[in-house]
Parts: C-alpha cells; structure tokens; sequence
C-alpha cells in the first residue's frame, strides 16, 4: 500500500492551492483519512480529517480557510487551501487508516504518504 501525495508548490500569502493523495495498492476499504503538516523544527501537526462518510475535523488555525474532501471510488483525498499564509509554510502529509483482509478478518493500519512541500511567501 502506497500514498502518493501531490500539489505543493510556492505561493504568494492570500493564494491557494489543492493537494491531492492517492491510495495504491491491494485493499479492503479506507477508515479516516487526513492531512497533517510539519514546518521545520516543529512536531507534526494534525490539519484536517474526514471520516468514510466525509465528516470532516479541522484545526483551528485553518478552519473556515481550508476544506478537505474525498473520493472513495478513486481512492483519494483533497485539500483545498484558501486565504494561505506565511505560517502554513510547512511539509503536508496526508494519511490514511486502510484495511486489509487478512486470512477470514480484516486488519487496519495507518499509512502516510511521503509530503509535499507548500511555502506561503510574504
């Protein structure tokens, strides 16, 4: 199982951009999927997540500012980020709990995909 994130990239405080991750990979379903950033020195913190049935949960740094999304057929998640600032400059995750079958039950785990970078400039 792979996630294969994408849609970094620089742009001026007050622009947006849309990122995007793919699930590859032998599968069952997906569970809850999200994003989570990490700028440099800081831990890795939670953005946005959203349920199988698209019950989404937001930081408060970014709510009403940024909107996650899914496609369950496709496999994949979004994140739509408006109004960004110099402080959301940072290395985006996205991460997905994925069940397995697993001989006659099923199993879950999380996997994350490998970060793309999206800077805000001043």
């Amino acid at each position: 199982v792979q996630l294969q994130a994408s849609g970094g990239g620089l742009v001026q405080a007050g622009g947006s951009l849309r990122l995007s991750c793919v699930v590859s990979g032998s599968i069952f379903s997906i569970n809850d999927m999200g994003w989570y950033r990490q700028a440099p020195g800081n831990k890795r913190e939670l953005v946005a997540t959203i349920t199988r049935g698209s019950k989404a949960n937001y930081d408060d740094s970014v709510r009403g500012r940024f909107a996650i999304s899914r496609d369950n057929g496709k496999k994949m998640v979004f994140l739509q980020m408006n109004s960004l600032k110099p402080e959301d400059t940072a290395v985006y995750y996205c991460n997905a709990d994925i069940v397995r079958r697993s001989g006659s039950t099923t199993v879950s785990q999380f996997h994350w995909g490998q970060g793309t970078q999206v800077t805000v400039s001043s």
